[in-house]
């Protein structure tokens, strides 16, 4: 079973690589509402594009949009270092939003992990961890049963 699990988390991390990093934020959106982030989809903003400050997508946790998660999309080969956490940190600031999400298909350098963990605001979500998220809230994933068969022994005692 891990097998396969590797194997899907592999052939989603290819499936990302490829997609726009548009249609990558829409992704992680969707995603973090199937997690249950925002009351309807319609919570969920992509907003990512040049110049948008270091934030692609803001969820509204209630209704009335008065608690807000930022959210940081990068569909990256390369390992995302300490001085990307820390811009997305200060755009963070710039909202005056208090938690924030970046999300990669890529790694976080040691050094982006410890700044994160010393903020206290920032949750880093790493391309493993973003397929196996994917694969658990089957987005872009289906889940199938296995059907295994087994001995019955007792159906052959007399």
């Amino acid at each position: 079973m891990a097998e396969l699990r590797e194997a899907a988390i592999a052939d989603l991390l290819d499936v990302l690589s490829q997609v726009s990093p548009e249609y990558f934020e829409t992704i992680v959106l969707d995603l973090l509402h199937k997690m249950g982030y925002g009351t309807s989809r319609t919570d969920l903003l992509r907003v990512g594009r040049a110049g948008d400050g270091g934030i692609d997508g803001v969820i509204s946790l209630d209704r009335l949009g008065l608690e807000k998660v930022y959210v940081q999309a990068k569909r990256w080969q390369s390992t995302v270092g300490r001085p990307d956490v820390q811009g997305f940190y200060g755009a963070l600031a710039g909202q005056r939003a208090n938690k924030g999400v970046f999300i990669t298909t890529s790694t976080f350098s040691p050094q982006a992990i410890d700044f994160a963990k010393s903020v206290e605001r920032v949750v880093l979500v790493d391309g493993i961890k973003l397929a196996d998220l994917m694969i658990e809230h089957e987005v872009g994933v289906t889940l199938r049963s296995l059907r295994v068969p087994k001995l019955d022994s007792d159906y052959f005692e007399e």
